[in-house]
């Protein structure tokens, strides 16, 4: 057991140290490896989007900041305005027809011309003056191509550059439902012209431009597999997207969300604000695109790992076997010293410290054997000795107290009983005179019968004896004369002083017991009278009791014996002898 827990302690060590130099170490690096590489490829990630995002932000900006310069081109030209003004009042009826033409040449020639020679990607731009009249300036021709009857004053553009008051107001994609044969999707700035000495509204002037030039600043951009970029109103609704995305996907970026989710995909977002149009810019990141760079993290670090359990794995069963055979081979020793073997010896390799601890047993086996030809056969003989005092004690207590039972027999007369008394003691000493230390205890039990039968003489029938033994437990052997003393302490303290009938009883079998967790079998031998009893609590061991437990302890190594006794009740004697300590004849 000691070699055994010595060897698991040393296993045992050597597994926590390679579990926490070796293991530990590479299952965390496995785990957070990748957790530190997709920290990081998010912050590379986030870090270019952002950029990309400024950059696209600032074109669409410098975009819109184009378009509202447009409108504020008739503030540029006075003849422009003064025919705003005319148009606006009821001064127009009033004019000479020369008069009318040269302001409708404004309008209709100078102020296209002004608008047409600032961008060339811009669709056109019309202008609305407060008498109903239109004015459309087209990428290509100056033909008249608006819808008559069209509602301009319910459109939302046309409200909100109204709410604006002079302001220009920014609106998001729709039709250019006003024109004929119009199908183009369109973005446009709008704004309200005002009369700048009465702040009276004069018109309304829109730019136009065409929603594809979204797709065309988009295409300078590098993004990642599966980005999608989608473009908000201030309203929150959908001005651009280069990919189609759902209703649901919308919503999700409107409300601000870092992480969205599509039915087959979830994107990290990045967004940016247009200052002036309150546009909202966002790139959705697919994290599938971070799950494929990270592939190959995940599978250097398993790699990794792997190749390190190996090699520490190797390393380990080499050390643990290098380190913990010596021992077991040192146990194996011990354990051939414990059989009684000491010619056996431990065969040194090496000269390290396991080999001086193999030398160092070696000379402690031949020490040993020294010592047990000097001490231990001496030892031996002293415990034969004491067993052999205490066994001759008994002698002379059980002749003392048997003879003064004679003395009884022959005071009352009783010549017979007297004479098969003495025939009887004689039988019983040529048995307690036989050179024997031990014997079976069928050998016992017939002694102790001899005895009662010579009790018996004195008692008559005030004393009835019941022995009953297990027919497997007759041929143990136990110390000569270790139940007589029992028996006759039962007779002369618990019987004899009693003045009814009393009852001695021996009961010898096996029972099991439990000792440290584990079952183990006794030989139980109990040995009871009905008698007068005593206070076992106040009462002091005889020599007779005293030298059973002595000669007990000396003779089992395991064995015990208890007493038990009440006032007039009587007394029991309990004797466990380990069926491991016991020998048979």
């Amino acid at each position: 057991m000691g070699g055994d827990t010595i060897r698991q302690s040393i296993r045992l060590r050597l597994s926590l140290l390679f579990f926490i130099t070796i293991v530990i170490p590479i299952v965390g690096i496995v785990t957070q490896l990748p957790s530190y590489y997709l920290h990081l490829i998010k912050e590379q990630e986030s870090s270019l989007l952002e950029g990309t995002l400024t950059a696209l932000t600032f074109d669409i900006q410098t975009y819109l900041d184009d378009l509202e310069r447009m409108t504020v081109t008739p503030y540029l030209n006075n003849e422009v305005m003064r025919a705003l003004k005319l148009k606006s009042t009821s001064q127009w009826n009033q004019l000479t027809p020369f008069e009318q033409y040269e302001a409708e040449e404004m309008l209709n020639k100078t102020l296209p011309n002004y608008l047409k020679n600032m961008r060339k990607d811009i669709l056109g731009t019309i202008l609305l003056p407060m008498d109903g009249s239109v004015y459309i300036t087209p990428p290509n021709s100056y033909s008249d191509q608006v819808v008559k009857g069209f509602p301009f004053a319910e459109q939302i553009w046309y409200q909100k550059a109204v709410k604006a008051d002079g302001n220009v107001a920014f609106t998001g994609v729709h039709q250019q439902n006003y024109l004929n044969l119009a199908g183009t999707e369109v973005f446009s700035v709008a704004r309200l012209i005002k009369d700048p000495d009465s702040s009276r509204p004069l018109g309304i002037i829109m730019a136009d431009a065409d929603s594809v030039l979204l797709d065309q600043m988009m295409k300078g951009i590098r993004l990642s597999a599966g980005a999608i970029v989608v473009i908000l109103d201030d309203n929150q609704q959908l001005i651009y997207a280069n990919h189609p995305i759902s209703p649901e996907l919308q919503q999700q970026v409107a409300s601000g969300s870092h992480t969205v989710t599509a039915a087959d995909a979830s994107y990290s977002v990045v967004r940016e604000t247009i200052s002036r149009s309150k546009w909202s810019i966002a790139i959705l990141s697919p994290e599938a695109f971070l799950q494929a760079h990270l592939q190959g993290v995940y599978w250097l670090g398993f790699a990794f790992a792997a190749s390190g359990l190996l090699i520490a794995l190797f390393l380990y069963f080499t050390v643990s076997h290098w380190i913990v055979t010596p021992f077991k081979q040192m146990i194996q020793v011990m354990k051939r010293v414990q059989r009684g073997d000491l010619t056996t010896a431990y065969h040194v390799k090496g000269n390290d410290e396991i080999s001086q601890l193999g030398m160092n047993l070696n000379t402690m086996i031949s020490k040993l054997g020294e010592l047990i030809d000097r001490e231990y056969k001496a030892v031996l003989g002293k415990r034969n000795a004491e067993y052999r005092a205490l066994q001759s004690q008994i002698q002379p207590h059980f002749l003392y107290n048997t003879l003064n039972g004679f003395i009884g027999l022959n005071r009352t007369g009783q010549s017979m009983q007297l004479e098969r008394a003495i025939l009887s003691l004689s039988g019983m000493l040529r048995y307690t005179l036989e050179h024997n230390d031990w014997a079976q205890l069928q050998e016992e039990i017939e002694f102790i019968n001899k005895y009662c039968s010579l009790q018996r003489v004195r008692f008559a029938e005030r004393m009835q004896v019941h022995i009953s033994c297990d027919p497997n437990a007759l041929s143990i052997r136990i110390p000569k004369l270790l139940l007589q003393p029992i028996v006759e302490n039962a007779i002369i303290h618990g019987i004899e002083p009693c003045d009814h009938v009393c009852e001695l009883r021996m009961d010898i079998h096996f029972q099991p017991m439990m000792d440290n967790g584990q079952e183990e079998g006794v030989v139980l031998i109990e040995i009871s009278d009905n008698g007068v009893g005593y206070d076992s609590a106040a009462a002091r061991e005889g020599l007779g009791i005293r030298n059973v437990r002595e000669r007990l302890q000396l003779s089992f190594e395991g064995a015990s014996m208890v007493l038990s006794s009440k006032q007039n009740e009587g007394t029991t004697v309990l004797i466990l002898i380990p069926l491991k300590d016991v020998k048979r004849a």
